[in-house]
């Protein structure tokens, strides 16, 4: 999915934006929904811990929970 951004064929948007509530997590750590399309359709949303400096907190990888493929939508 990473490359898909990059290239622009998917756009992301921060549809849930706190600050982390985890101590082990750096100040300034923002806890995220984020959702991914492909044109207007959505094709994932995730939740993160996205850290100051760029990095996903907790295990270092997005936490996925919906997730489109092939027509069919699932839930994580």
């Amino acid at each position: 999915m990473a490359v898909r951004i990059r290239s622009g064929q998917l756009r992301e948007v921060v549809v849930k934006d706190r600050p982390c509530p985890l101590q082990s997590e750096p100040i300034g750590t923002r806890n995220q929904m984020v959702a991914y399309f492909d044109g207007v359709r959505k094709v994932a949303l995730v939740h993160r811990y996205l850290r100051p400096d760029g990095t996903v907190g907790a295990s270092g990888m997005p936490d996925p929970k919906e997730l489109l493929d092939d027509g069919v939508l699932y839930f994580v």
